[in-house]
């Protein structure tokens, strides 16, 4: 059987994360397998050959992306034009939803399958969308059990995979070791501060979350604060922030190693993102907050449907975590949300309960499932034996 072939492509680091556990999936059962498009650190470590940087794709917000659409869109054609002539067997999108479609939509056209790993949020907002990936995908990924259902109606394949985080993060974490790895103390009360991975989440949270942190810090004098950035760049901007206006601030700034920073603390202020995912299969009280550009806030929150954006809260159709939005994220706002998620062992108790039965649910082995239908599919399209990859 001739080598099997996969194009694929993610844009930030949460997809990188799904693509690395997949491909290494894929790779166990294919051993010649050959993988190319765009994917980052841990993709490219499976053997995927990044046609461009991944960064290329990390824009946050409407109004955001609108100064680099020229790039996007060269980019885009760029991939279809290599896909249509070195065609893949299979082709994988993984998140980015606005990129990802029409990509798929004009490989499909060539008649290369077509995968999407990640739903887009239809069920929250912009739901004709589905119609559109009706048109553009033969099979959908999802990592959450609601949005299977979703697709369900409009009898679309999907198939409900779960996360991989909740395979790869234990039940019960050992918030002990986190802290004696990152050498901080066992006896004071650390808050994670989670700003965000992207350059524009850290524009419009790294201030508001560092302010926070002084405001406690003046209600709380041993509190301690650890804050991960997400590469070295976004390490570069944080410590020439913190060293020019929060120097007096007990925070320590650590390099990517973003979960055992998440594990060692006993609360978070976190950006709403797939980081929520994490502190919450790490059984962590947080506080969820998000800005962004007024007029791409304006033209989404007029678009949202559902009542919430955080994953926590969506998972257990609940507020379970408070949710701070726009102008009301400043100090006075997330501070006391911060203190009672430290210091109020009743709610944090019901809070980790109520974590730990997601955690479960969510626990699903994703990259077996999510391997095992893009099998199946390819079975399907001729592309595979009928033994191939089980």
């Amino acid at each position: 059987m001739a080598t099997l072939r996969i194009g694929i492509v993610a844009g930030e680091a949460s997809g990188d994360i799904l693509g690395a556990g997949l491909l290494a999936e894929l790779h166990q059962r294919f051993p010649e397998i050959e993988i190319e498009g765009i994917g980052g650190e841990l993709m490219q470590a499976e053997g995927c050959r990044s046609l461009y940087p991944m960064e290329k794709l990390s824009v946050m917000g409407l109004v955001e992306v609108l100064g680099r659409l020229r790039e996007l869109l060269r980019i885009r054609r760029s991939l279809v034009a290599h896909f249509s002539q070195q065609r893949p067997d299979i082709f994988i999108g993984i998140d980015a939803p606005d990129f990802t479609l029409n990509l798929e939509g004009k490989l499909r056209l060539a008649g290369i399958p077509t995968v999407h790993y990640v739903s887009p949020s239809v069920w929250a907002w912009r739901s004709k969308r589905v119609f559109k990936i009706l048109k553009t995908t033969d099979l959908m990924l999802t990592l959450f059990p609601f949005e299977a259902k979703f697709y369900q109606q409009h009898a679309m394949p999907v198939e409900f995979v779960g996360h991989p985080l909740a395979n790869m993060i234990p039940l019960e974490p050992d918030q002990a070791t986190a802290r004696a790895d990152l050498g901080l103390p066992f006896e004071q009360q650390i808050v994670a501060l989670m700003p965000g991975s992207r350059g524009g989440e850290l524009k419009y949270l790294a201030e508001p979350f560092l302010d926070t942190a002084r405001w406690l810090l003046k209600r709380n004098s041993d509190l301690v604060f650890v804050m991960p950035a997400a590469n070295q760049q976004r390490y570069d901007h944080l410590r020439a922030l913190l060293d020019r206006s929060y120097s007096d601030l007990p925070i320590k700034l650590v390099l990517k190693r973003s979960r055992e920073v998440l594990t060692a603390a006993d609360a978070v202020l976190i950006a709403s993102g797939t980081a929520t995912l994490e502190a919450l299969l790490l059984k962590k009280p947080m506080v969820v907050a998000y800005r962004m550009a007024p007029l791409t806030y304006m033209i989404i929150s007029r678009l949202l449907s559902s009542q919430y954006i955080s994953l926590p809260n969506l998972l257990a159709d609940a507020p379970l975590v408070p949710e701070i939005l726009q102008k009301d994220v400043r100090p006075e706002i997330l501070g006391p949300a911060i203190e009672q998620a430290l210091f109020d062992s009743e709610e944090q108790s019901a809070l980790k309960q109520r974590f730990y039965e997601i955690h479960l649910q969510l626990r699903q082995d994703a990259s077996k499932k999510a391997a095992d239908a893009i099998v199946r599919l390819l079975q399907s399209k001729g592309r595979l034996s009928g033994n191939a990859g089980v």
